[in-house]
């Protein structure tokens, strides 16, 4: 029960990555707000988790309004909020630079960087002391993706704002990082595998996991391990950290 007596929202919690952290932060004892644009998959997962300590809300985190609201029902519901897992995002295009949409990266910008910029604005001030904020960018915010150009800036952006805010919140004792997820077996990674078939660049998972050292896909489960180190009071030093999840990718 590494969470007991905690508060957390989980944004994008009807993904993969998600709601395996939102399964897991259940089962350590936390009580939980699962955050999502989707509400059959909400509907689903809170089938799953019951009410006892879940509760879910159905937003959008493009919108201010929308994060004042599920901010303000955390608060309402739990007392306070201990835990943000600022996770929302998708990837965007697939597509060479030359060719890539410039609506498309208008919208993965708006999701995956100003999304997580009005989380930090408007839950943080919310949250109590000794609190933590995990953010997910991803192994592609560490180095370039020449196919997926939004989503690599998006995920470099979003660095930018955990320093900054690592820094504001420091006094207060609320801790902020960032985790980077490598090749996780999941929806989203499935779906960047079609778009690159379509694109002529048909390659079987033996291409990508020759490029890990350990030789295997990342599981949502894994991740969730992760941001429950970074959730519990076993990481009351780190703040303002890029945390690779990956394999060894990044060697």
């Amino acid at each position: 029960m590494r969470l007991a007596g905690k508060a957390a929202i989980v944004t994008g919690a009807a993904g993969n990555i998600g709601l395996a952290t939102a399964r897991l932060f259940v089962k350590e004892g936390a009580k939980v707000l699962l955050v999502d644009r989707d509400e059959a998959s909400l509907a689903a997962a809170m089938q799953e988790l019951g009410s006892g300590q879940a509760e879910a809300l159905a937003a959008d985190v493009t919108k201010p309004a929308d994060i004042e609201r599920y901010a303000a029902r955390a608060v309402e519901r739990f007392g306070g909020i201990d835990i943000f897992f600022n996770n929302a995002g998708i990837e965007g295009p697939i597509a060479p630079i030359e060719d890539y949409p410039d609506d498309g990266f208008e919208r993965v910008m708006a999701v995956n960087a100003t999304g997580v910029f009005l989380g930090v604005k408007h839950v943080l001030p919310k949250m109590r002391e000794w609190g933590s904020m995990i953010i997910t960018s991803s192994i592609m915010g560490l180095r370039g993706g020449v196919r997926g150009i939004g989503y690599s800036a998006s995920k470099h952006a979003v660095i930018g704002i955990m320093r900054a805010a690592a820094k504001h919140a420091g006094p207060r004792h609320i801790r902020v990082n960032t985790i980077h997820p490598g090749f996780v077996e999941s929806a989203m990674f499935r779906r960047i595998v079609e778009e690159n078939v379509k694109l002529g660049i048909d390659v079987p998972d033996e291409f990508y996991l020759k490029q890990v050292p350990f030789g295997t896909f990342v599981t949502p489960h894994e991740i969730a391990q992760t941001v429950l180190f970074l959730a519990s009071d076993e990481s009351r030093q780190v703040t303002g950290q890029t945390i690779a999840i990956d394999g060894g990718y990044l060697l």
